[in-house]
């Protein structure tokens, strides 16, 4: 069954459908982390006390988690840019890294939310342990289902969207 589509530039937003609904997606998910870190201001600023993030939480870990992150973004633009390339080898090769930097990720969070898990750091600890799992877990999520798409897209999705692509240009 061929799920009927369109390709072209809506004039009323110079945009196709398909990057339109993306852009929504983005507005979406920027809208949801600025209310989650406003709240984050909010609680921080009203509270008589707050714990030092850096005598909480391990901050070479940290770092390393975003570094991941970072190159994670960097593999994501790569395996882009090599689509639209027509270079599906490259294509593969770097949404690979990108799962796998993405599990990375989740890993390493594991072994930090154990860590504080065992120490009864739980969300119930304090307003500062109940953001950050909050903000972190939600996060968590995101890449979750990341994976979960982009997994997608490295298998059977990139061979649809090769004889797509074939048919197109034909």
């Amino acid at each position: 069954m061929e799920i009927p589509y369109t390709v072209e530039v809506r004039p009323d937003t110079g945009l196709s459908n398909g990057k339109f609904g993306v852009w929504l997606f983005l507005a979406s998910e920027v809208m949801l982390f600025a209310a989650l870190f406003s709240s984050y201001i909010l609680l921080r600023v009203g509270s008589t006390e707050w714990p030092n993030g850096s005598e909480e939480l391990s901050v070479p870990m940290a770092f390393f988690n975003t570094v991941v992150l970072i190159t994670s973004s960097v593999t994501m633009v790569m395996a882009w840019a090599s689509l639209k390339m027509n270079d599906f080898g490259k294509f593969r090769l770097y949404l690979g890294l990108t799962i796998l930097l993405s599990f990375v990720f989740l890993i390493v969070k594991y072994f930090e939310y154990s860590h504080h898990l065992h120490a009864g750091e739980g969300p119930s600890h304090n307003t500062y342990y109940a953001i950050y799992y909050t903000i972190t877990g939600l996060h968590g999520l995101h890449i979750v289902g990341g994976i979960v798409v982009n997994s997608y897209l490295w298998g059977p999705g990139a061979k649809m969207w090769k004889t797509a692509k074939e048919r197109f240009t034909n």
